[in-house]
């Protein structure tokens, strides 16, 4: 799947401009972290790719096809959206009924359905929770819930939006997992979140955005490694990247071994000049 963005213009009601002029491409399997602080216009972009919100000027292609052809529930069969808040998606009185929901809609079938509540079920951690209701659920269950009710629906694409709030080690662990096997799948992933060493660990390639606009759009180590970008968009890079070229390390390091071995290639350059 291809999805061209244009011009990408939108104006709230209010008056006040969210996004200027947006162009980018999505395309491929490599998943994509946008990064920026509050206000930057992350959420508001990525409601357009599926037609949550409509631009108010410029266009967005789905393989060659304007958005504006189709509803928000024709393109949900090709771009999943997971909300922030866990309580804007959920809805019915069992996490196995959320899980079945979409994919019922789409006309799949019981024994597809039944296939993919096992494998779904599994990954999101939840196959001990079926019968349970969705608010009996803690926070991050009730994440892995709306995130696994989207996978249900197996689209092309699935958008994140801040699924690392609230989570911890094991919930992270748990995302990292999510992703990879989505790309495996071949399904693309954007995720959007302010969590700099989630975004280190699980994305190569990167968009920042900062006042409605994209800065940059590139992989991990071109962005961070970019001062007047990050400045600008208010982003600070991960703390042992940012110990790294406090050291001057030739590169820029996004763990542990990373920096050992920058650092022991640093020392034995200086003894080389010595």
């Amino acid at each position: 799947m291809k999805i061209e963005v244009k011009e990408l213009t939108h104006q709230y009601p209010s008056g006040d401009i969210a996004l200027s002029g947006i162009n980018t491409v999505f395309e491929g399997i490599e998943p994509i972290a946008i990064i920026g602080q509050n206000g930057a216009g992350k959420t508001t972009f990525v409601k357009h790719l599926n037609g949550l919100l409509r631009p108010t000027c410029g266009e967005i292609l789905i393989d060659g096809e304007s958005i504006k052809n189709h509803t928000t529930a024709f393109w949900s069969r090709k771009i999943g959206y997971v909300f922030q808040n866990p309580d804007n998606q959920l809805f019915l009185e069992s996490v196995k009924k959320e899980f079945e929901f979409g994919p019922k809609q789409q006309g799949v079938s019981k024994e597809e359905i039944n296939e993919r509540l096992k494998v779904v079920a599994d990954l999101v951690g939840l196959t001990e929770k079926l019968s349970i209701h969705p608010f009996d659920l803690n926070a991050t269950e009730k994440k892995f819930c709306t995130i696994g009710s989207i996978l249900m629906m197996n689209p092309e694409m699935i958008i994140l939006d801040e699924p690392t709030c609230g989570q911890d080690l094991e919930g992270n662990r748990r995302l990292t997992r999510i992703i990879t096997a989505l790309k495996e799948n071949n399904q693309l992933c954007i995720t959007i979140t302010h969590d700099m060493k989630f975004v280190v660990k699980n994305f190569e390639q990167i968009i920042v955005m900062s006042k409605g606009r994209i800065l940059k759009k590139a992989t991990k180590e071109v962005i961070f490694s970019s001062p007047e970008i990050l400045q600008a968009s208010s982003v600070s890079p991960p703390p042992i990247t940012r110990v790294g070229q406090a050291l001057a390390l030739e590169r820029s390091v996004f763990s542990q071994q990373d920096f050992h071995q920058e650092f022991e290639n640093k020392k034995q350059a200086t003894r080389i000049y010595r």
